[in-house]
């Protein structure tokens, strides 16, 4: 069974990658990660999961689904080994993104780690939220 997940990532400025980059480039490494809980939630990703791309910044919204295509490995830009990096590929666009402001506002979501620990840039996303999130975007 496939997990889900969430990835943030500014889509602008000079380290900046938007979802419509990923679009056009099918695949990439998602690396650039450093927090300690974010690297654990990143070492239990698997080729299969699901994630959600989700735009930092002045955007603060959902806005796709990647999947995650590679077990994790350390980080080849990085000197130390404890940072590690996923490959990713682009799945689909959401019908519409769904802000934080919307997320905040469900009762379900109170709990979880992107309403909490703002500041997390990886996290694991239980599946009736994720089923929430997908709901949300259709409407």
């Amino acid at each position: 069974m496939a997990n889900y997940w969430l990835a943030k990532q500014e889509p602008s400025g000079p380290r900046g990658y938007s979802f419509e980059q990923l679009k056009k480039d099918k695949k990439t490494v998602w690396d650039g990660v450093h927090n300690n809980l974010a690297l654990k939630h990143m070492r239990e990703m698997n080729p299969g999961d699901l994630a959600i791309f989700y735009h930092t910044g002045d955007e603060r919204q959902a806005v796709g689904i990647m999947e995650i295509v590679s077990k994790p490995y350390p980080n080849p830009q990085e000197d130390n080994e404890r940072f590690i990096v996923v490959d990713v590929k682009y799945k689909k666009s959401l019908k519409r993104a769904v802000t934080l402001e919307e997320m905040k506002k469900e009762k379900t979501f109170q709990d979880w780690e992107l309403i909490r620990i703002s500041r997390l840039s990886v996290m694991p996303v239980p599946k009736k939220i994720w089923d929430k999130i997908m709901t949300i975007s259709e409407t």
